[in-house]
């Protein structure tokens, strides 16, 4: 198997080669580069992986994974050029920047796959929507796909479509963090103790969610399936509706996917 670098060892960096060690993957196949001393021995000794400078990093590596900032990006593959190697593939989790940054930067010819992936990345549960560069194949999306099937969900979509993946997938996790710090307050409000509103509304979330992977259903069909006529239920929408609640929501991942575009032009 060939050796996977990944730059960068944040929280996103550091789920990724969990993952990958949970699959099995052999410790001695990963490397790390972190600026941060410290942080790079913590995830020396923790995962029991070779930490490294970057281009110590991509130097033979078959595979590297760019998990840092955004606004870092230009300066480490500055850095790094001069150590890939032929063919080495480039797995960009950098939301908001386009392929073409990575293929004008490194040496001719690398394939590069965009990865826009969330934070459930963290507990294995991501959505990743993967894009392939100029000269990515099938096969490397393949093997994008495989690495990243170790931390989640996988989904192959046109790398014009990225910036509103970010908008729903890459930033949602927040938009539904929103909605349940907003129920749990109202049951506060309500007479609930903290503990107790969150409870309820954690497990709801998390049979609804389960309800819409497990069954198939049109969102809309499960909401009916909820409402009965003239019941709590059916108040409760008619008071969503009225405040506007889808047009928020749509203004919000309108929001989002206007500032990726922006980002990836920066």
């Amino acid at each position: 198997m060939s050796r996977i670098a990944v730059l960068g060892g944040g929280r996103i960096g550091e789920a990724l080669l969990g993952g990958l060690l949970a699959a099995g993957r052999d410790p001695g196949e990963l490397v790390v580069a972190e600026k941060a001393a410290e942080r790079a021995g913590e995830l020396s000794a923790r995962l029991g992986i070779t930490a490294t400078t970057p281009a110590g990093a991509v130097r033979g590596a078959g595979t590297v994974v760019v998990a840092v900032k955004p606004g870092d990006v230009v300066a480490l593959l500055g850095e790094v050029a001069e150590a890939f190697e032929p063919g080495t593939l480039v797995v960009s989790l950098c939301a908001g920047l386009p392929t073409s940054l990575f293929e004008g930067a490194l040496p001719a010819g690398t394939p590069v796959v965009r990865v826009m992936p969330n934070t459930p990345m963290l507990l294995g549960a991501a959505m990743c929507a993967i894009s392939p560069g100029v000269h990515a194949t099938d096969e490397h999306l393949a093997e994008a796909e495989a690495l990243l099937a170790t931390v989640g969900s996988v989904l192959r979509i046109d790398e014009a479509k990225q910036d509103a993946a970010t908008a729903v997938s890459g930033s949602g996790p927040a938009y539904f963090f929103l909605l349940a710090e907003a129920m749990i307050e109202a049951g506060v409000g309500l007479g609930l103790t903290r503990p107790a509103a969150t409870e309820l509304t954690v497990q709801t979330a998390l049979g609804a969610a389960r309800m819409l992977r497990e069954t198939g259903e049109h969102p809309a069909v499960l909401r009916e399936n909820v409402t009965s006529p003239a019941g709590t239920t059916a108040a409760a929408l008619r008071a969503l509706e009225r405040n506007g609640l889808r047009s928020a929501v749509a203004d919000a991942v309108t929001a989002a996917h206007d500032r990726s575009v922006e980002l990836g032009r920066s």
